[in-house]
């Protein structure tokens, strides 16, 4: 039975969780055992739930409560759900909340690289990715485009990340990943687990996407680099391949979450 709490007030402390404390706070490294995230939108919020993600608390519009929040609430037993007209969950969001309502969760233990890799043909990893958008819009791609996982370094943004989450509309619960624990030779360990490395750079000796030998590849990570500046030089070089998807028009290159959509289709035909 949902524990519903009235809220009028978006200055409640019991909001800060949802108002005032920053995706750094929320990650809480100091305290990973009590790390959370934020899950917006009823879709998102089943879809963290079927990964056995642990609800903490909810907000949500009072209508939905008895509406499209029903089925979810009835899975979560007796976790606190704060419930508000619309007005006011404006004032505490500054905009309308995706599906009217949010979800604060625990934030799952990370598995290993072994474990995410394992039966894995197709895998994306992301070397320095910033931008959450863009970390959802690949995951959203990966899920959809036969990726069997990914893996990413820790100078990117977190897949968890409020926006990245809700941009993935949920495929960060649906494809395994994690970060690499140690950074410093990466690509070596994705050959130790029997991966080919295909860097997506523009460089002189790029082979295509479409190079029959990428698709032959029984296993291959397809490495995407950072906004702007891309993949670092020293990754490059330890990559089996550097791959060009082919342009037209003088364009030169693609967002990389776009790229990743391309080489995701192409890579991951079966």
């Amino acid at each position: 039975m949902p524990n519903i709490i009235e809220i009028t007030d978006f200055s409640a402390p019991e909001l800060d969780i949802y108002a005032r404390l920053s995706e750094g706070q929320l990650l809480n490294r100091a305290d990973p055992e009590n790390a959370l995230f934020i899950a917006e939108s009823p879709n998102v919020i089943e879809r963290a739930l079927n990964a056995g993600c642990v609800p903490v608390s909810f907000l949500m519009e009072r209508k939905h409560v008895e509406g499209k929040g029903r089925e979810l609430l009835a899975r979560c037993g007796d976790v606190p759900v704060y419930a508000a007209e619309l007005d006011v969950l404006i004032q505490l969001t500054g905009f309308h909340l995706t599906r009217g309502m949010l979800c604060a969760m625990r934030r799952p233990k990370l598995p290993s690289v072994e474990a995410v890799c394992a039966g894995a043909r197709r895998i994306a990893v992301l070397e320095n990715v910033m931008n959450p958008t863009n970390i959802g819009a690949i995951f959203r791609s990966a899920a959809a485009l036969n990726m069997d996982a990914v893996l990413l370094t820790s100078a990117g943004s977190d897949p968890l990340y409020r926006r990245a989450v809700r941009v993935s509309m949920g495929t960060v619960f649906q494809v395994p990943w994690t970060f690499f624990e140690d950074e410093s030779s990466w690509p070596e360990r994705l050959h130790d687990l029997g991966f080919r490395t295909a860097a997506m750079a523009l460089r002189e000796d790029s082979v295509r996407l479409d190079d029959p030998r990428l698709l032959n590849e029984e296993k291959l990570a397809i490495v995407l680099g950072t906004e702007g500046d891309g993949l670092a030089a020293d990754t490059i070089a330890h990559c089996d391949y550097t791959v060009r998807i082919p342009m037209s028009h003088g364009v030169d290159s693609l967002n990389v979450a776009a790229a990743s959509a391309v080489a995701f289709y192409q890579l991951g035909l079966k």
